[in-house]
């Protein structure tokens, strides 16, 4: 019994403490939301056109894999100029025209949850980027820069969807 009070096993319940501490309260979010001129369906084709998303997203480029439920997506995520990781991401779920969700991380370390929304308002879409995040690593990082690059995201979906005649979006 005397294993159970010594200072390494004391030492050793403070850790798991402290981890578990910084586990459950371990989450933040980026959020950014745009309003494109189109409809829902015209937006999502171009959000989900793998082959074509590197001619206008400076952000997230789809290296490998095939966006469908279940699949895993290797993605070039330039965060800014100076930096750019490759991340693995598994489709978690796709409703057409509405909702892709896709999930990934170091499971209690830092996972993220990322979603895009699309919502019809009057004769336009409002798309939703949001990611959140969980970890023991998450109350020490700064999600803002990533916040900066979505925002250039929605921006550059808005001027790849806007920019394409209506009647080529719908053939």
């Amino acid at each position: 019994m005397a294993i159970l009070t010594s200072k390494w096993m004391m030492a050793l319940y403070l850790l798991i403490l402290i981890l578990a501490i910084l586990y459950l309260t371990g989450s933040k979010s980026v959020h950014t939301q745009i309003t494109i001129k189109a409809a829902p369906h015209e937006v999502w084709a171009i959000l989900t056109d793998a082959e074509k998303i590197k001619e206008w997203n400076p952000v997230l480029i789809p290296v490998e894999g095939v966006l469908k439920e279940g699949n895993t997506v290797k993605y070039e995520f330039h965060q800014d100029e100076e930096n750019k990781s490759v991340i693995p991401a598994m489709v978690k779920q796709m409703v057409e025209n509405k909702l892709l969700n896709q999930t990934g991380g170091m499971p209690f370390v830092l996972t993220f949850d990322h979603k895009y929304i699309l919502k019809s308002v009057d004769d336009s879409t409002s798309v939703i980027i949001h990611e959140n995040y969980r970890g023991i690593m998450v109350p020490f990082w700064n999600p803002a820069p990533v916040e900066r690059a979505y925002e250039r995201l929605a921006e550059a979906l808005k001027a790849r969807v806007e920019s394409i005649p209506r009647r080529i979006l719908n053939e």
